[in-house]
């Protein structure tokens, strides 16, 4: 049984890190088109700012559980199989990166105009103010952001287990739950609490030393 529990530790680990990264990568993309397209953005374009913000707004209303099954068919063709670590780290990562590009979006528009208009001044083309500017003013709210996206990934990767996906949650579904083995349910909540305690904690150091 110990050996389950640290496979699936393992697992969870995997889903939640590959997913964290892609996600974040995604969320940056999309986040630095949105600033930079909307209204009072450095290059305005309404429509396309529009169109994604509603197009990332249907699709966080999907709750989790469903978005997976939705998926399914996408997690076929990629994994070759809608089971295991693997096909969950699809729909993962696809959620990520809808939660993680929101937080970017709004970090980014704390970013005092002054300090954009001074960009400006000094000649630096839109994306160097974004990245240069606007990245290191919201660095802080990001990482803070990001922790409490992680915490949530951490949460549905459990839930996917209920659909086979591997981890803590699949183990506490085929074994605490079918073969009603509470003990094991309790390790399970224990250690996923401890994960949880765990990221916030770095996630608020980082956050700290990042402001000063």
């Amino acid at each position: 049984m110990k050996q389950l529990v640290l496979l699936s530790l393992i697992e969870t680990f995997e889903m939640v890190g590959v997913s964290m990264v892609l996600g974040t990568a995604i969320g940056i993309i999309l986040a630095t088109l949105l600033v930079l397209t909307r209204p009072s953005g450095l290059s305005p374009k309404p429509f396309i700012y529009q169109t994604l913000g509603i197009i990332l707004n249907a699709f966080r209303s999907i709750p989790f559980i469903i978005l997976i099954i939705l998926m399914i068919p996408f997690t076929r063709f990629w994994a070759g199989t809608s089971i295991g670590t693997a096909a969950a780290t699809l729909p993962l990562t696809f959620a990520a990166s809808l939660l993680i590009t929101r937080i970017i979006e709004d970090a980014l528009n704390t970013t005092p105009k002054g300090l954009i208009e001074v960009g400006k001044a000094l000649g630096a083309s839109n994306l160097q103010i974004i990245m240069k500017i606007q990245f290191r003013e919201a660095l802080p709210l990001i990482v803070s952001g990001l922790t409490t996206i992680s915490i949530n990934i951490i949460g549905f990767s459990a839930m996917a287990g209920t659909v086979g996906g591997g981890g803590l949650g699949d183990l506490a579904i085929r074994y605490g739950y079918q073969r009603y083995d509470f003990t094991l349910l309790i390790i399970i909540v224990i250690i996923l609490i401890a994960m949880v305690q765990c990221v916030q904690t770095l996630g608020n150091f980082l956050s700290a030393r990042l402001k000063k």
